[in-house]
């Protein structure tokens, strides 16, 4: 009898023990039936030094049935220390892209055109010229102690004398382009334009000029960028 419960006891210990298997908890979604949201795309460059929006385009219809469209993008206008150090001048760098073409059915024959690109720089005042006196004068006096004798004195002076203008408009042309065909471009980088003379605020514009030539006609539309004051 006694043999028979050992038995049963070993029996009991040798069969084997089974356990569910340990599973790691996942995190719940913070919000629950929302798909992930993919990661936003990269901020855009910064724009350049300078850099000011184009005007609209140059727009114009000629009489015998042609359409001209004279456009600029990428513009910059970067004020820069004149390279004479006079008070007076105003400097810039000026880059763009200037862009003429020439659409539509016209009942004449295009013979190409031209186009010229360039900055105006606007004055609010003009310094015309300059003018310096020079001036003398003799100061009588007085010696202490007083010697029975008078004193002079000699001073010698400049005065000097600045004539204002009212305002004017420069325009500097930078490039020209003849053109066969229907379409032309000016490309400007990093080119430094100046006025002198200017006593005060200074406004620059860039502005794009087109020409369409037929054999007895020409037809001018002109592109104008946005005025920046400096």
């Amino acid at each position: 009898m006694l043999n028979r419960y050992v038995t049963l006891a070993a029996a009991c210990l040798a069969a084997p023990v089974w356990a569910a298997p340990i599973v790691a908890a996942q995190p719940a979604p913070a919000n629950p039936g929302v798909a992930p949201v993919a990661d936003a795309a990269p901020a855009p460059p910064p724009p350049p030094d300078g850099a000011v929006p184009s005007g609209p385009p140059g727009v114009l219809d000629t009489p015998d049935g042609w359409h001209l469209e004279v456009v600029g993008s990428n513009e910059t206008q970067l004020p820069v220390a004149p390279l004479t150090t006079a008070i007076s001048s105003r400097e810039y760098l000026v880059s763009g892209t200037f862009t003429g073409k020439i659409s539509g059915e016209g009942k004449t024959t295009l013979a190409g055109g031209s186009m010229e690109a360039g900055e105006q720089i606007g004055c609010g005042i003009i310094s015309d010229e300059t003018e310096i006196n020079p001036s003398a004068g003799i100061t009588p006096g007085i010696g202490i102690p007083f010697t029975g004798n008078p004193t002079f004195g000699a001073a010698l002076g400049l005065e000097g004398k600045v004539y204002l203008k009212p305002g004017t408009v420069t325009t500097v042309a930078l490039d020209k382009k003849s053109f066969k065909g229907t379409s032309t471009r000016i490309t400007l980088t990093g080119v430094r334009v100046k006025t002198d003379q200017c006593a005060g605020q200074s406004f620059i514009r860039s502005y794009a000029m087109l020409t369409s030539s037929t054999d007895n006609t020409d037809d001018v539309i002109t592109y104008l960028g946005v005025t920046k004051a400096v």
